[in-house]
């Protein structure tokens, strides 16, 4: 292998998931695989990958928490993995030697209804009173609520994305760069047609690229949302304190998530097949990822031990 091979070996790869539409090239985990091919370099590795020199990289870091170590030799693994359709020399490090790369995920915080009626009282409240800024935020929150789309989906949003003859929103280039069509209930496009004539009146019309903005007219951006939502929070007494975790804006979304799955539960639907559907409405690409929803709250994690009750009494020949 000549000296500069594994950098442009890196290079490959790094365009081989461009073209597939993953974003790494810009993101940490492309500096981080470029940087490991320098590290190869500086010790003079001019071959194949190997486990080794994968963990020796990953433990070559500041930052000498476990966890760091092993996420830094899960970006090694799939470069490994790509690597071994070419290189029959190449050692994939096995999963999991460094331990677990990834923390826990904590149950997220689910809204009751009350709350979430509690959450738009207050964002009637923002200044200006008679402004467009109420009607903005309250119309945002109550879209997070009812559609279980990501905030960024929604500020991204623009007046050609919601289409309301035939009651759909599009969601373009998303977290995972797909794109899909939300559809809505009709109450709540007559509240996003109110706020859009309201909007349009206010700002007299003037040409607007998103859909929600602030009182100039120019889009509305998550450092604000967030700030005012913390100071709703605030105003609500919303901590962390008897809670499985403080209220965030994205537990909007979970809410959504769970009450589906709460209803079809009552409703005796067939989970299994509805959660396909949620999985492609919420914009998941790993149903795995929906099925977590299942956790979220004791009442769903009954019915999953009752079911499993069911299952191991099947298998072990009890309806026999």
């Amino acid at each position: 292998m000549s000296k500069h091979r594994m950098i442009s070996m890196i290079e490959e790869y790094l365009a081989y998931r461009r073209s597939m539409g993953f974003k790494i090239s810009d993101d940490k985990a492309g500096a981080e695989l470029r940087g490991f091919g320098r590290y190869a370099e500086q010790i003079g590795h001019h071959e194949s990958i190997t486990t080794d020199l994968a963990v020796q990289w990953a433990k070559h870091t500041r930052n000498s928490t476990p966890i760091h170590a092993a996420r830094r030799l899960d970006m090694i693994r799939g470069f490994a993995q790509y690597r071994a359709l070419f290189d029959p020399n190449t050692e994939v490090p096995p999963k999991g030697i460094l331990g677990p790369s990834q923390y826990p995920r904590r149950a997220p915080y689910i809204y009751s209804d009350d709350e979430i009626r509690a959450l738009l009282k207050v964002a009637k409240t923002v200044r200006p009173k008679n402004g467009l800024r109420p009607k903005t935020y309250v119309t945002i929150f109550a879209l997070l609520a009812c559609s279980g789309i990501r905030v960024s989906e929604a500020l991204a949003l623009t007046d050609a994305d919601v289409n309301m003859q035939d009651g759909l929103l599009r969601i373009n280039c998303t977290k995972f760069k797909k794109s899909r069509l939300v559809p809505l209930h009709p109450s709540s496009l007559h509240a996003l047609s109110e706020y859009r004539n309201f909007r349009n009146d206010y700002l007299q019309s003037q040409l607007l690229e998103a859909f929600f903005v602030n009182e100039d007219g120019t889009r509305l951006h998550y450092y604000h949302m967030r700030q005012h939502f913390k100071n709703f929070r605030c105003k609500l007494g919303w901590t962390e304190n008897g809670r499985t975790r403080t209220p965030r804006i994205h537990d909007l979304r979970h809410t959504f998530a769970v009450k589906c799955l709460q209803r079809w539960y009552e409703e005796g639907a067939d989970v299994d097949q509805k959660i396909l559907t949620l999985a492609t409405y919420l914009g998941h690409v790993n149903v795995t990822k929906t099925y977590w929803y299942l956790t979220a709250v004791p009442e769903l994690m009954t019915i999953i031990g009752k079911r499993f009750e069911k299952f191991s009494h099947i298998q072990s020949g009890g309806d026999a």
